[in-house]
């Protein structure tokens, strides 16, 4: 399979998901953006405080990416404003937007959202690559095996990081099932690997979740 062209450290710290020979097509095609991919894996670190601090509607886990490609790699948002056109009449078909978009790869950060998010993302791959906007999709989410990092921190973690939020397992089945249609997907799942307990035992931390359902972390 083509993920062996990712570093040894990628494979090593990351659950690495491919479809459609997307790390081929990185490499070859879009080799900035493939080098870009995995700086920002590299460089990046899970941290207890990040975690058990509240996100409001996006984490600091989040924001801690996309600020690495915005601000030192040249990623941007990116909306798309879509239509198609039938007997002469133009009738709107809307995309939400790419949360980093560089050249013709878009990447979106699924940290600990609702996990039909996921059937978003991957609607998004497949019409953009359809329409010929696209050439690669590429997601970062958390995987599965975080829960028993959560549930070991105790308090509210363990209820805020539940199971219907956005996780491996909830989104390679969507994926599987033809969700990106013809996009080629590359999926980085964050593992224990990663994880930094930078808090001492005796810190009193202060778990500021809210309970409300629609405070997503993305």
């Amino acid at each position: 399979m083509s993920k062996k062209l990712l570093p040894k450290y990628i494979l090593e710290h990351y659950e690495v998901h491919e479809f459609k020979h997307a790390c081929a097509i990185l490499k070859e095609d879009f080799p900035e953006e493939w080098s870009d991919i995995i700086e920002v894996l590299e460089a990046f670190k899970l941290k207890k405080s990040e975690i058990v601090k509240g996100g409001g509607r996006k984490s600091s886990i989040s924001n801690k990416i996309d600020k690495y490609l915005y601000d030192k790699l040249g990623w941007k948002e990116k909306s798309f404003d879509t239509k198609v056109v039938i007997d002469g009449t133009p009738h709107e078909t809307p995309t939400h937007k790419i949360d980093c978009l560089k050249n013709r790869v878009a990447l979106e950060i699924e940290w600990n959202n609702k996990d039909p998010f996921y059937d978003r993302d991957l609607n998004n791959f497949r019409l953009l690559h359809q329409l010929d906007a696209i050439s690669v999709g590429v997601i970062i989410t958390r995987s599965t095996e975080l829960q028993g990092v959560f549930k070991s921190i105790g308090g509210k973690v363990g209820k805020k990081y539940g199971t219907s939020t956005t996780h491996m397992n909830k989104l390679l089945p969507r994926i599987e099932g033809g969700g990106a249609g013809g996009c080629p997907v590359l999926v980085f799942g964050i593992t224990k690997e990663l994880y930094i307990n930078d808090l001492n035992d005796d810190d009193d931390v202060l778990l500021c979740f809210e309970d409300d359902e629609e405070d997503n972390d993305e």
